[in-house]
């Protein structure tokens, strides 16, 4: 159960890298553009606004990432990034697109109810 919890947040974490990735530094290129169906146009307006978005896509890995590496706090870690994760996926489903909730809070989902059932 523990092997399971673990590789469910690395999933995690790895999409919130991939995230990072896209928004950062793909918006604008044909690969960024077709994973949220951008034209060109709106995509170069809204460049920076991506980029900053992307920011906090990592800054979320990392802190999963942290909460694996971290033996003391590590739980309340994983607990409090899962959950952020979590909140921007429903929050984004009702706000941009349904899709989100499935690719983003969903996982989390899996992950956090992994974490809170799992023998420590």
């Amino acid at each position: 159960m523990i092997l399971a919890t673990q590789t469910m947040v690395i999933i995690v974490a790895m999409l919130h890298a991939f995230f990072l990735v896209l928004e950062m530094f793909l918006w604008t290129k044909p690969l960024g553009r077709k994973v949220f169906g951008l034209k060109q146009e709106f995509a170069n307006n809204s460049s920076s606004l991506a980029a900053n978005q992307g920011l906090y896509n990592g800054f979320l890995a990392a802190g999963l990432i942290w909460g694996l590496l971290d033996p003391v706090n590590g739980f309340n870690t994983l607990v409090f990034f899962l959950s952020c994760v979590i909140v921007a996926g429903i929050y984004g489903a009702f706000s941009v697109n349904k899709s989100i909730f499935w690719v983003q809070a969903f996982p989390a989902i899996i992950a956090l109810s992994l974490l809170v059932v799992s023998p420590t």
